[in-house]
């Protein structure tokens, strides 16, 4: 039986795989979980021998079929719990992702069918992120440009936003900024800035936070809505 432990390194190597190109290096697993090359190194050998991982060393690892659904396995139960929380226990949706990471690891597969049932088998979470299927199929986690790629005058929608930050994520709820949220560019300054219009008023975010929103063109809708 995999160990908590085992299985926040398999959801993180699944992550880091979907932001990188290629075997994800000892040293981003290392940032990503907080812990030292050496420590996150010894773990991977571990999961390899397991059959979780398949690594070169100095090249990188990157999950083997059995890893990844594991992985998808944890990072559904994160996404279900964080919609619960959000849905059904008043949880703002910036506060959900530190409790859902503490539960993720002790709910049973039945406690997990009652809360996808409850929720009416939602297909994404609170933060716009796709949630993995009961079969644990591979995911499309391809997602819109940034908000930070935008200019002046463009119209958007939110389609998700990043959940590695907390602080960041409750700086966007203050300021009524969420997944489906609207937006439009009103100035992209040179000193690290992007001010954006929302339900009439002007919000000004830093550069590393426009980074975490990926949006859609407002026309993707409206051409939708006329198809």
């Amino acid at each position: 039986m995999l160990s908590a432990k085992m299985e926040d390194y398999l959801k993180a190597l699944y992550q880091l795989q979907r932001d990188e190109e290629g075997p994800v290096s000892t040293s981003s697993l290392a940032d990503a979980l907080d812990v030292t090359p050496p420590t996150a190194s010894s773990m991977l050998d571990t999961l390899a021998d397991a059959g979780f991982v398949e690594r070169e060393k100095y090249k990188g690892a990157h999950l083997s079929p059995e890893g990844e659904t594991v992985a998808l396995e944890v990072v559904r139960h994160h996404r279900l719990l964080e919609t619960y929380l959000t849905e059904h226990l008043g949880y703002d949706w910036s506060e959900v992702h530190d409790e859902a990471d503490r539960l993720e690891h002790h709910i049973s597969e039945e406690f997990e069918r009652r809360v996808a049932a409850a929720l009416g088998d939602p297909e994404v979470d609170p933060h716009g992120d796709p949630i993995p299927s009961e079969t644990l199929e591979p995911l499309d986690e391809e997602f819109g440009e940034t908000l930070g790629e935008h200019e002046t005058g463009d119209e958007v929608v939110v389609e998700r936003i990043s959940d590695r930050d907390p602080d960041e994520l409750a700086y966007l709820s203050e300021r009524g900024i969420a997944p489906e949220s609207r937006l439009e560019v009103v100035d992209v300054a040179p000193i690290g800035m992007v001010t954006v219009a929302i339900d009439g008023r002007e919000v000004s975010l830093p550069d590393r936070v426009a980074e975490l929103i990926h949006v859609r063109p407002v026309a993707t809708e409206e051409n939708a809505g006329t198809a």
